[in-house]
């Protein structure tokens, strides 16, 4: 997908990403501990929107306060492209290592404020603007730690397994909004109403502090990529592959396509899912998250099934899959779920789940194959980030709204459908197999 200059590389990928098994396992560790402590903090947003809204934006409507929570979680993905500027040249510059240290830093910081913010009872009009900042600096965060996340993986990676180790990244991030619903879970079962409105909620918000401190101490010990650092002997020998800005740019539409179907699907699963069955739906808020938290378990379990199958049979056939599966089987799945039946509504999420897994593993496998080694963390950040603050972050809020505008249950697959169509739309004719793709290329 790169055009490269009469000079050639130095080395291919498969002998620049020969590393010893121990220190590619000491590398996805500190990949994979952060990144969990990075979305577990994203997840518990989601999980406690009701009570934040009540907390920060009370208006007597629970409806309304819902949209309010869910509006400022909109807010987050804002400023994810503004993380994206800042942040992903910085990996192109300075290394993927220093912004893994960065983000996640700086997440542990901004999300334990947010669990020290006084309500609006105590402070009036000051609480919900300080709940917004607190979000933009939360979301500019994250725009970094993912796409950073997916370089420093993928190309840490042997050249036959990038999509299994891809999906490390999905996994985690499964696995952080799993113990979030599990947390969740059990401060509604311990706890009280009025003990969990007023302090309980702020408990994980607080402790992400201790978890970014551990994972600030392992990211800091790591070296940064075989492929960044053939990069800077490059660039000291003025030997950097020229690529052409059209192929950059088609690089950027395609992430813009299959990143947005990616964060989409995402968030209605773990985020907006859990909100549906216990308020549009009326389910016990217990009985949503067990649910909800069990079908979470089978979602971390298909990212690894779906990296291997990525590896191969290539990463087209996978995420076309994946969006077409998302188009056809939404509206059943919202059907299934407004039945309110804890059976149904899991058997539901179960196969959305599959096809949510196809785009997310597929989706950071392709962050690092179809951009070239020179701009991969600024070209990556910067698509992946736009696609999140257009689609993926209102989404929630969308769906809520469509909910609440129409008083059709099924409604909320419209939008998962519409945006699919698009990427799909976008991939068929754009998307060539990246598989067998050097990635060490400038």
């Amino acid at each position: 997908m790169q055009l490269q200059s009469s000079v050639p590389a130095q080395h291919t990928d498969s002998e620049l990403l020969d590393l010893p098994k121990r220190d590619r396992r000491k590398r996805m560790v500190a990949v994979g501990i952060g990144n969990f402590m990075e979305w577990f903090d994203f997840a518990i947003y989601g999980y406690f929107a009701a009570i934040i809204g009540a907390q920060f934006f009370p208006s007597g409507d629970p409806t309304a306060e819902m949209l309010s929570a869910l509006a400022v979680f909109a807010v987050g993905f804002i400023s994810r492209p503004v993380g994206a500027l800042f942040l992903g040249p910085m990996g192109d510059k300075l290394g993927r290592r220093i912004v893994l240290i960065i983000t996640v830093l700086g997440m542990g910081i901004i999300t334990a404020l947010i669990g020290l913010t006084p309500s609006y009872a105590a402070i009036g009009i000051a609480a919900p603007i300080l709940i917004v900042v607190l979000r933009l600096l939360q979301g500019m965060m994250v725009g970094g730690e993912w796409t950073s996340a997916a370089a420093y993986i993928g190309e840490s990676a042997p050249k036959g397994k990038r999509a299994l180790y891809a999906s490390l990244i999905t996994a985690t991030a499964g696995l952080a909004f799993l113990v979030g619903t599990l947390f969740a879970a059990l401060l509604n079962t311990v706890m009280d109403e009025v003990a969990l409105a007023s302090w309980g909620w702020r408990v994980p918000f607080i402790a992400s502090l201790l978890m970014a401190a551990v994972a600030v101490y392992i990211r800091r010990k790591l070296e940064d990529t075989p492929v960044y650092q053939e990069l800077e002997r490059k660039r000291a020998n003025n030997t950097v592959e020229v690529t052409s800005f059209g192929l950059k740019l088609r690089a950027f539409v395609m992430t813009v396509a299959f990143a947005g179907i990616f964060g989409v699907s995402l968030y209605y699963f773990i985020t907006y899912s859990n909100n549906y069955l216990s308020g549009a739906i009326g389910m016990p808020r217990v009985q949503a998250l067990v649910v909800t938290g069990a079908a979470m378990v089978v979602y971390v379990a298909f990212n690894p099934l779906v990296g291997m199958i990525g590896d191969r049979i290539g990463r087209r056939p996978v995420l076309l899959t994946g969006v077409i599966g998302l188009i056809l089987w939404s509206a059943p799945a919202f059907l299934l779920m407004s039945t309110g039946n804890p059976f149904l509504a899991f058997s539901a999420l179960v196969v959305f789940a599959f096809f949510v897994a196809c785009c997310a593993v597929m989706n950071n496998v392709l962050l690092v194959e179809v951009f070239p080694a020179s701009v991969r963390s600024t070209g990556s950040a910067i698509g992946y980030n736009v696609a999140y603050a257009l689609l993926a972050g209102p989404g929630p809020l969308i769906a809520a709204s469509l909910v609440a505008a129409t008083g059709l249950l099924v409604s909320p697959a419209f939008y998962v459908i519409a945006v699919a169509l698009a990427a799909l739309a976008v991939l068929w004719p754009m998307l060539k197999e990246t598989k067998d793709v050097d990635i060490s290329h400038g």
